[in-house]
């Protein structure tokens, strides 16, 4: 009798190695801030989490500003 094939696990195939993304940040907006950021998104064709990942980096790349430089 040959051997069944194991059955597939549900839910999402893992990605491969460096693929994925390293932490989550839950972060918490107002509802009018939220109304905001999202139109801001939908206006330039990004999903919410595109957008605002984008945003945060071009503000952490930018010399000379934020309190983290000093």
């Amino acid at each position: 009798m040959p051997a069944q094939p194991k059955p597939k696990k549900p839910g999402r195939p893992k990605l491969p190695k460096g693929a994925a993304k390293g932490k989550t940040v839950q972060v918490r907006f107002s509802t009018d801030d939220l109304k905001r950021v999202t139109a801001a998104a939908k206006v330039s064709k990004q999903s919410l989490s595109e957008w605002i990942r984008s945003t945060v980096n071009a503000a952490v790349s930018i010399p000379n500003q934020g309190a983290m430089n000093g």
